[in-house]
C-alpha cells in the first residue's frame, strides 16, 4: 500500500506550520484539504500560506480555480487522486493537510461517488428557494429530513446544505448514514491520521489573534476585489468564513465591529463542528498539543517515531 500522511485538527491550531516540518523531513508534499484554499484571489480569508513561507516544500490543491467555479468533494476527490498519482511516481510522501474532513474521509478511503452524482434540476430548484426564503429554510428542510446531519452542519453553510438534501432526495438515504457507512470501510493507504487538539481557550484565543489579523491585512479590501470582479454572496466561493460575513458589511446590513464579531463566533462554531466530525471518524490519532508543552519539535519527534512504526518511513 502506498503510504499516505495526514494532518488535520480544527482552525488555527497549527496545522501549516507542523505540515512544513514534517515535509522537509520525510520528504513530503503537502496536499491542501481545505475547501476555499482551491480558489485564487482569496488569500487573507483563508489564511491561505504565501508562496514565500512554503520553504520550498510543493503545494497541491492551492490556487487551481477562479472565484466563479464551484468546488465540491466530487471535484477534490478527482483532483487530489491525481495529485498523489504524481507524488507517488516522484517518490515522496503525500502529507494532507487541512480541516475540511469530508474531504479527507472521500480521499483516505476512496469513496466512490459515482452512483451519487448531483441532480442538476433538484440542486437549482434548492438554490432558488435558498435566494428566495433565505438558509434558515432550507436549513429546516434538512433538519426535517436529516436532523443528525442539520447537528453537524452550519445553518450558512448552504453548499453542505444542499449537498445533504440532494443525496436524500437522489438515494432516499439520509448522508450522515451515508458517511457512517463510508467509515466502516477500509483505506487503501498504509496512512496515519494525525488530529491536533489544543485547549478550548487557547484555540479561541488563536481564532480570534487570526481574524484580527485578517481584517488588519485587509479582508474587507480584498473582498470589495472580489465583488468587484462579480462575485455575489451566495456563490459557493463566498460561502467561506470571512467572506459572508463581509459581504453583509459591505452591503450595510451589519457594522464592522458586528461583522469582525460574527467571523470569530462562526470560526469558533467551525471548530466545534470540525472536531465533532473528527471524533466520530477511526483511526485517528490525537495529538494534545499540551502533553508536548506545545513544543514543535517533541510533536514532530512524536509524529516521527509513529510513522516509523508504521513502516511508511
Amino acid at each position: 500500500m502506498e503510504p499516505l500522511v495526514i494532518i488535520t485538527g480544527p482552525t488555527a491550531v497549527g496545522k501549516t506550520a507542523l505540515s512544513l516540518q514534517l515535509a522537509k523531513l520525510i520528504g513530503g508534499e503537502i496536499v491542501s484539504a481545505d475547501s476555499m484554499q482551491v480558489y485564487r484571489h482569496m488569500d487573507i480569508g483563508t489564511a491561505k500560506i504565501p508562496l514565500a513561507d512554503m520553504q520550498g516544500v510543493p503545494h497541491h490543491m492551492i490556487d487551481i480555480l477562479e472565484p466563479e467555479a464551484d468546488f465540491n468533494v466530487f471535484t477534490f476527490k478527482n483532483m487530489a487522486h491525481n495529485c498523489l498519482k504524481n507524488i507517488y511516481e516522484r517518490g515522496n510522501i503525500p502529507i494532507i493537510t487541512g480541516g475540511t474532513g469530508f474531504y479527507i474521509q472521500a480521499l483516505l478511503y476512496d469513496i466512490n461517488f459515482t452512483s451519487h452524482a448531483p441532480d442538476d434540476s433538484y440542486r437549482q430548484e434548492l438554490e432558488r428557494l435558498g435566494n428566495k426564503k433565505g438558509n434558515a429554510f432550507l436549513y429546516t428542510m434538512l433538519k426535517e429530513a436529516d436532523p443528525d446531519s442539520a447537528a453537524i452542519i452550519h445553518e450558512n453553510n448552504r453548499k453542505r446544505i444542499i449537498r445533504a438534501l440532494e443525496f436524500r432526495h437522489n438515494t432516499g438515504i439520509n448522508i450522515s448514514r451515508h458517511n457512517s457507512e463510508e467509515r466502516k470501510r477500509t483505506s487503501p493507504y498504509n496512512f496515519c491520521y494525525f488530529v491536533l487538539q489544543d485547549d478550548r481557550e487557547r484555540l479561541y484565543e488563536r481564532i480570534d489573534q487570526r481574524v484580527n489579523t485578517m481584517i488588519a491585512d485587509g479582508l474587507a479590501d480584498e473582498v470589495i476585489r472580489l465583488r468587484n470582479r462579480g462575485c455575489r454572496k451566495d456563490m459557493v466561493s463566498m460561502q467561506g468564513l470571512g467572506y459572508k460575513e463581509m459581504f453583509s458589511y459591505l452591503d450595510g446590513e451589519i457594522t464592522i465591529e458586528e461583522a469582525v464579531n460574527l467571523i470569530k463566533r462562526n470560526t469558533r462554531h467551525f471548530a466545534k463542528r470540525q472536531l465533532t466530525w473528527f471524533r466520530r471518524e477511526k483511526d485517528v490519532i490525537w495529538i494534545p498539543l499540551k502533553d508536548y508543552a506545545f513544543d514543535t519539535d517533541q510533536i514532530i519527534n512524536k509524529m516521527c517515531h509513529i510513522i516509523k512504526e508504521k513502516n511508511i518511513i
